[in-house]
């Protein structure tokens, strides 16, 4: 496993798709976290009907130093979670679709292996994708400070911890579930679309009618974008529907139950890939 691990980190070095997405990732990441509300608190009216000076302070707020362990992971449940399970969907299916998964499993190591260092190459690289997102917004956020002349005040280093763990967790989740996706129909076009309709159609659409109905209410606690949310939220992510919320932030479950059903999700993912795998025929 430990050969395939490298060998899967050295073609996700060499594939440019990845570049692509990781660079579509980190301008998403400072237009919407950054840019955005920074050009927002110019152009703020200030006058009462408008809420004031602290309304616009309120939106600078969210672009300065301080707040980098929440702004940085504002986006993953929603923008950052479709493109992590895109890099998931490329990792397995475009394999499939050139032989090179049959000819792994019919000449190469065992099955297991070849999957397991794959999973395991996958969770690396979104460990550093997130990684790479604090230090580009914590860039982002010391200029703003900067040209502001406001105060350098940084998170700690617990907080700016968590905030890496929660999103790794939280884009790990959806990395697995697209490589799960690849792994069941062989494939990337088909995968691609059955995880971006669940992830930004299907989810919302039950999140709005789980405020009329019950069980849907209940359902839609366990569903991986509602827990996702949730965990962004524990971290001060403002939640959708209020004012300056973040669309996929939802305050439907605890920050401690949103990490448990992730860390499952992750666990199941994984663990139905490896079992598909290896009960299945490769032809």
């Amino acid at each position: 496993m430990l050969a395939s691990f490298s060998a899967e980190l050295f073609k996700i070095r060499k594939r440019t798709v990845f570049w692509l997405v990781g660079a579509v990732w980190m301008t998403l990441t400072l237009v919407f976290g950054y840019v955005f509300p920074y050009f927002s608190y110019n152009g703020n009216p200030t006058g009462p009907a408008f809420g004031g000076r602290a309304a616009a302070e309120q939106v600078l707020s969210q672009a300065l130093p301080e707040s980098l362990a929440s702004s940085a992971i504002q986006g993953f449940p929603l923008f950052a979670g479709a493109l992590a399970m895109l890099i998931g969907v490329l990792c397995a299916g475009g394999e499939y679709g050139w032989d090179t998964m049959k000819m792994l499993f019919t000449q190469g190591p065992r099955r297991l292996s070849v999957l397991g260092g794959k999973l395991a190459a996958l969770l690396v690289l979104m460990l550093g994708i997130v990684v790479v997102t604090f230090v580009v917004d914590g860039a982002a956020a010391w200029l703003i400070a900067a040209v502001e002349s406001r105060p350098m005040n940084w998170p700690s280093i617990g907080a700016l911890a968590r905030g890496v763990l929660s999103g790794w967790l939280i884009v790990g989740m959806w990395a697995t579930a697209g490589l799960f996706l690849a792994t069941m129909v062989r494939g990337t076009a088909l995968a691609a679309g059955l995880g971006l309709v669940w992830a930004l159609a299907v989810e919302n659409l039950m999140r709005v009618f789980a405020s009329v109905i019950g069980p849907v209410d209940v359902l839609q606690r366990f569903f991986p974008g509602t827990n996702a949310g949730a965990l962004a939220a524990a971290l001060g992510v403002t939640p959708q529907g209020q004012p300056g919320g973040t669309p996929g932030v939802t305050t439907a479950v605890s920050g401690t139950q949103a990490a448990i059903v992730l860390l499952a999700y992750v666990v199941l993912f994984a663990a139905a890939s490896l079992f598909v795998v290896r009960q299945r025929d490769v032809t």
